[in-house]
């Protein structure tokens, strides 16, 4: 004979009563396997999304794995999908079910269990009967378990405005994929593109026309068309959530090649201003620029740039804050530019690639004297990712200005806007040689100049070359 069974400690029949009612109440919870995060997790993670992080870095803040955090961002659609304020106190946090979970475990009874917690012992008794896990017939409570049972049963879901209504996701879906019609009532055809791939945005060239109207101009349009119809209302916000958020299923998801911006998912503000360029390091930000660069008083420290003309030519353009002096940097096109077809990812050969770049910038720069060529400010372009190069070889330590922050070089934007009426927009750069840049560079520097006391920048360039020649004075270049 084997040996006999162990017999399960068993409930009061009023407790297995009133937890068979709790289980009647509620739908049966399929388990998804692993229960998700809680929602103080996701808070977390949309918090930081919103803080301008990417997907895997705000996963790796929550301590979860990376593709649950670009899943959630793309299912999402990179809205947050939940309020990002702390919930209010009436309802039991993740870290009340850990502190039940634990003194259950230890025994302890429900009413001693709310005093340490400070609720009401209803609360917790409740809590241990319908959010308990179920294991061989009998509830043993598990925080996690209790966490995503809650959620599921807390969540209230509502049919989208677009689904329920007809008439209006119609009205919103012509007007979104614009439709353009004539008088009669044909729709105006535009330029045949190849159909959407559901990849992230469609390249430039496959783009369609500019027919659509915005979420914008279609929720105000609304109220122009249909005054007296309060159903025929939606706002902007409601149809982005159609087109970005899976599962909503009013809209086509092709719809979002007709946004201007073409995106499949909603980009953060505070990532869009902080777009990841891997040659600006923290090193090189403008907020660390050497103060003495931002009152001039002190000579040597240069705003530079490019002016882009057609076919990939571009004159590089050097300022000194003090004297307001001109350096024009010649960048002929590379050997085999326009003979080879254009390979991605290729070497550059429109003449302004990093290392021509680099040479160019070089050969300008280590002409000066040491002392006045301390630093240079730059704009966030690619055309300077070697900076680090350049600023070994001259001796020049280069700063970024922040990005979309033209002010922050005004000097040589003004420049710029000078110097277009010597290289007009929509002309090829190309076709000016490094002596004619030389004299443009010549008349700019001999006109005088009201911040100057109408000196001219030679003439204070000069100035500041004597001081530096006076004896005690150090000189190198």
């Amino acid at each position: 004979m084997g040996r006999p069974r162990k017999q399960m400690p068993q409930a009061p029949p009023g407790a297995r009563r009133q937890w068979a009612a709790d289980r009647a109440m509620r739908p049966p919870m399929r388990s998804p396997g692993r229960p998700e995060p809680s929602r103080a997790v996701q808070r977390e993670f949309w918090r930081l999304i919103a803080s301008g992080v990417t997907s895997v870095q705000a996963a790796e803040g929550v301590g979860v794995s990376a593709p649950v955090g670009i899943r959630w961002f793309r299912h999402a659609g990179g809205m947050a999908p939940l309020s990002l304020d702390e919930p209010s106190g009436r309802y039991l946090s993740f870290a009340e079910r850990e502190e039940i979970a634990l003194l259950r475990a230890r025994d302890k009874g429900v009413r001693e269990i709310a005093r340490t917690l400070g609720r009401d012992p209803a609360t917790i008794s409740r809590e241990l009967r319908r959010n308990a896990a179920t294991r061989g017939g009998k509830p043993v409570y598990r925080a996690v378990v209790a966490q995503w049972k809650a959620q599921q049963a807390a969540k209230r879901p509502k049919t989208a405005k677009l689904v329920g209504n007809d008439r209006l996701r119609a009205y919103v879906q012509e007007r979104l994929a614009g439709d353009v019609r004539r008088p009669d009532g044909t729709v105006v055809p535009g330029p045949a593109t190849p159909p959407w791939k559901g990849l992230n945005k469609p390249h430039r060239q496959d783009r369609r026309w500019s027919t659509a109207w915005s979420p914008e101009q279609i929720a105000c349009r609304l109220r122009v068309d249909f005054p007296d119809d309060e159903s025929m209302r939606i706002s902007h916000e409601a149809i982005y959530q159609s087109l970005f958020i899976e599962g909503r299923g009013a809209l086509k998801r092709e719809l979002v090649a007709c946004l201007r911006t073409g995106r499949a998912l909603r980009e953060p503000r505070a990532r869009s201003r902080n777009k990841p360029q891997g040659h600006v390091t923290a090193d090189v930000v403008l907020s660390e620029r050497p103060a003495e660069a931002d009152d001039r008083a002190v000579p040597g420290h240069w705003e530079g740039d490019l002016i882009i003309g057609t076919g990939r030519s571009a004159i590089g353009t050097l300022v000194e804050r003090s004297s307001r002096s001109t350096l024009l940097v010649h960048l002929p096109r590379l050997v085999g530019w326009g003979e080879k077809p254009y390979v991605k990812n290729g070497p550059s050969l429109g003449g302004y690639g990093a290392a021509a770049m680099n040479a160019a910038l070089t050969e300008a720069m280590t002409k000066l004297p040491g002392q006045l060529r301390k630093t240079l400010t730059w704009d966030r372009g690619k055309e300077l990712s070697g900076h680090a190069q350049f600023a070994m070889e001259s001796g020049t330590r280069v700063f970024f200005a922040d990005p979309h922050s033209p002010w922050q070089r005004p000097t040589n934007e003004n420049t710029n806007g000078l110097l277009r009426q010597y290289f007009p927009k929509g002309t090829d750069l190309s076709r000016w040689s490094a002596e004619d840049l030389e004299a443009v560079a010549y008349a700019l520097n001999n006109r005088p100049r009201k911040i100057l006391g109408w000196k001219t920048p030679a003439e204070v360039f000069e100035e500041q070359l004597r001081s530096l020649q006076q004896p005690g004075v150090a000189s190198t270049g």
